[in-house]
């Protein structure tokens, strides 16, 4: 399939934040990957996982007990992170010592800490993007085509998550904005609006707007909509289980292992730069 590279040996994959969510989706999709084995299990100190077997939190034991230790990504083949910036950033030093490729999904990095992850990619291949979902990749190829041809339209997203997301908007929804805003020739940072509150005047025309919802066990749902004078059009994506990030992940862990170092994002993984 585009995108992915022949796999002649078992790659050793480690899991951070291995107790969370997405930590769980990855131990269950990996369980049944071929070409693909569990190395390590990784969780933030104190946490009520470590020790444990990891296949436990999925049903069937695996020898890989949840470590506190983050050097027991020595050795791995490829880091798979979706945790906090903080402890994602301390996990790609850990990278960069050792020489362990990195799938990394975390979101909320501000511009200083982004800079940091290009140049680690300078020493080792890193795949980053803020959602790993093969729909979600496809979706934004989709957004710069529409873009390009609705440039007159005006243009708001909107998202929605569960209670327990702590960042907002998504960076989906921010990817999503930059993708368009990049079609349009507009610079995000100058033309995005994130909240309206009482009297905020006239729309102005070369807006990119957010809205966020929370709530439930909404996994993710992103719609961005391009609204014309007597017509919209839609275009949205909506999550119902975390396999789908778990499998673009592990997929994007396979394109790693013919590369020694480089910043790629999963339109790379998918073919469809």
């Amino acid at each position: 399939m585009p995108g992915d590279d022949a796999v002649e040996r078992t790659l050793n994959i480690a899991i951070a934040g291995s107790g969370g969510r997405m930590g769980r989706a990855l131990l269950e999709t990996l369980a049944q990957a071929p070409g693909l084995r569990l190395h390590a299990a990784l969780e933030r100190a104190g946490s009520a996982f470590v020790g444990k077997d990891a296949g436990e939190l999925t049903g069937a034991p695996c020898g890989i007990r949840i470590s506190e230790d983050p050097e027991v990504v020595k050795g791995a083949d490829v880091l798979i992170d979706f945790t906090r910036p903080a402890a994602s950033l301390a996990h790609l030093e850990l990278c960069r010592r050792y020489g362990v490729k990195m799938v990394l999904g975390t979101t909320g990095f501000g511009d200083d800490e982004k800079a940091r992850i290009a140049d680690a990619a300078n020493d080792l291949a890193i795949v980053f993007a803020p959602n790993m979902s093969i729909g979600v990749n496809l979706a934004l190829k989709l957004l710069d085509m529409a873009a390009r041809v609705l440039d007159e339209y005006d243009v708001e997203i909107i998202e929605a998550h569960h209670r327990h997301k702590v960042d907002a908007p998504s960076g989906t929804a921010l990817k999503m904005g930059e993708v368009v805003a990049r079609a349009l020739g507009r610079d995000l940072s100058q033309c995005a609006v994130y909240a309206r509150d009482g009297i905020v005047g006239e729309r102005p025309p070369k807006a990119i707007g957010f809205a966020t919802v929370r709530g439930g066990d909404i996994v993710g749902e992103h719609t961005v909509l391009f609204a014309g004078i007597g017509e919209r059009v839609e275009i949205t994506h909506k999550a119902t289980s975390r396999t789908t990030f778990a499998g673009g992940a592990l997929r994007a862990a396979r394109f790693l292992a013919g590369r020694e170092k480089g910043l790629y994002d999963m339109q790379d993984v998918l073919g469809l730069r």
